[in-house]
Formats: C-alpha cells, sequence, structure tokens
C-alpha cells in the first residue's frame, strides 16, 4: 500500500527500527519537527506507536520479532509517496527486490541488522536507522533523520544517549 502525502517542496521523516517494545525518551525530542516518522519493525508493542503518533504521523512495517492482534494492521512492505518521490519501508532489506525498485525509487528504508547505515546502491538511498531499543555488535542505540528535497534525498544518523 502506499500512502501519499500533502504535495510539499520538501519533506523531513523521522526514522527509527528494532525498538523491541523501548522507546528511549530521546528519540521522540529527535522527532518533534519531521512530518511523518517510519518503523521499520520489530516494534515490540503498540504502546510503541502510540507514543510515536503523539508526535507525528506514522507508518511502520512488521519485524520478524513482531507478534499478537496488534501487530495484524502492518504490512510487511510499505510506501510512502513524498511529491513525485516513492520511499519504501521494509524490515529486512535482503527481501527486497531491487530490480523492481529501480527509476521508481528514492529510498529504501529498513532495520533487522540493529547496525545503523547509511548508503547508495543502484541509485537508492538506503537507510539502516540501527536500533533504537535493542543495540547490538557494540552500535550505539540510534535513530535518523531524512530528508527528501525534489529528486535528493539524505539521511543522518543520530546516536542517542541512553
Amino acid at each position: 500500500m502506499t500512502m501519499m502525502l500533502p504535495s510539499q517542496s520538501s519533506y523531513r521523516f523521522g526514522l527509527i527500527s528494532d525498538t523491541h517494545g523501548y522507546l528511549p525518551e530521546e528519540a521522540l525530542t529527535v522527532f518533534r519537527h519531521v512530518d511523518m516518522i517510519l518503523h521499520a519493525g520489530d516494534i515490540g508493542s503498540a504502546k510503541i506507536v502510540t507514543a510515536l503518533e503523539a508526535v507525528a504521523p506514522v507508518m511502520a512495517v512488521r519485524g520478524n520479532m513482531d507478534s499478537g492482534a496488534w501487530i495484524e494492521r502492518f504490512g510487511d512492505q510499505e510506501a510512502v509517496q513524498a511529491g513525485d518521490q516513492l520511499i519504501h519501508l521494509i524490515h529486512d532489506a535482503g527481501r527486497l527486490q531491487l530490480d523492481s525498485l529501480q527509476g521508481t525509487c528514492l529510498a529504501v528504508i529498513s532495520g533487522h541488522t540493529h547496525r545503523p547505515r547509511v548508503e547508495t546502491k543502484a541509485g537508492i538511498l538506503f537507510v539502516n536507522p540501527g536500533s533504537a531499543g535493542a543495540p547490538r555488535y557494540g552500535e550505539p542505540a540510534s535513530v535518523a533523520l531524512l530528508q527528501v528535497s525534489n529528486a535528493h534525498a539524505s539521511a543522518d544518523l543520530i546516536r542517542l544517549r541512553e
């Protein structure tokens, strides 16, 4: 399913993943001026979505660790159209068919690895905000901000102090 945002010259998205039922308060502060929050799965609790929705509209996908009746309202993949640009949201980017996105997609937001990364592949910006609630592998708790302006996207990883 694709959600369309109102037409404007630029958009700012808060990116979060792998909260696993814990939402650092600092993440809410980082997201206070975004147009939308994208949660890339392993949410862990409906309370996380409710807390994020108090800050901005939320689009989320199921992660491999999400279960229960509350998660049924979220799909495995989603997309948001920001102006003429399409941003895909998926928990595990390894399950994505990259060929099907070329020419139609500006950015892919994913989670799953708990490793924050920003990289460009085949002209598409890939962003994994890392894990906000259950960091591993020596990585810090983190989120990201995505800026979209016309046909350009950039992302900044933000280390959380908690």
